[in-house]
């Protein structure tokens, strides 16, 4: 059973690492190009793992950010798998505590939504199902990491080539996954609306963070939905006593 999870896992999260690797390649292109070594370049992107902050990140340091104003854009960023490590806990606390350190770190996007929409199937999170699905796209993303920095000039322009629009379309795919939930709606129009206005009147990065604060308030405003009554008790018939 556990060696299954893990390749169910695996096999979960194949089209994920083929759509986010090209943003591996693309970021240690581009960190090269700003002036870290390959090992700097796949060392960022073994320990932060994170493909928005990461880019984030190399961009603040070639334009000489001061180090905190980097270490607080990243958290601006990153602010959401806050959020995501605080929704998944209710389907992992039968992990230890070792593999919660593994879960949280490897805790991206993808990896949110799947394990959120495996629990609304009714199916077990089992650790052996996470790990696969996340090493399907951690190890490719150093890999492609790597890659990209020792070969970066090769790449060239990756939106002439449409690459740029490979994650956006599956984290707008993300999103619709969970349209069949209550309120899915407003609080995504709320959200996405913020996001764009804080992105032309505060800027990058956080318009990120802005956005998902304001769809997290509208849904906290919105009244609960209602949950099913359950079916009264049937009433045991009476029956009346049979005359001798």
């Amino acid at each position: 059973m556990t060696k299954n999870d893990f390749w169910l896992g695996v096999r979960g999260g194949f089209p994920v690492m083929v759509s986010a690797s090209p943003f591996g390649a693309l970021f240690g292109a581009l960190a090269v190009d700003n002036g870290f070594s390959v090992f700097d370049a796949v060392f960022m992107s073994a320990t932060v793992y994170a493909g928005a902050s990461q880019m984030v990140g190399i961009e603040l340091f070639g334009n000489k950010v001061q180090p905190w104003l980097i270490v607080l854009s990243i958290f601006a960023v990153n602010f959401r798998h806050i959020l995501y490590s605080a929704s998944i806990t209710r389907h992992i606390g039968h992990f230890s505590a070792v593999q919660k350190i593994f879960t949280f770190f490897l805790l991206v996007d993808p990896q949110y939504a799947e394990t959120e929409k495996r629990s609304e199937r009714g199916e077990p999170v089992t650790f052996s199902w996470y790990l696969g699905f996340a090493m399907i796209i951690y190890i490719p993303w150093q890999v492609m990491t790597f890659l990209g920095a020792v070969f970066g000039q090769m790449i060239g322009d990756p939106r002439a080539i449409g690459l740029d629009v490979l994650l956006p379309i599956y984290f707008m795919a993300l999103v619709l996954g969970f349209r069949q939930r209550d309120n899915w709606l407003p609080v995504v129009a709320t959200s996405s609306l913020a996001s764009i206005a804080a992105m032309h009147f505060v800027g990058s990065p956080w318009h990120v963070s802005i956005g998902a604060v304001a769809g997290i308030l509208l849904a906290a405003c919105l009244p609960l939905p209602a949950q099913p009554e359950e079916p009264a008790a049937l009433e045991k018939p009476l029956t009346s006593e049979m005359e001798a």
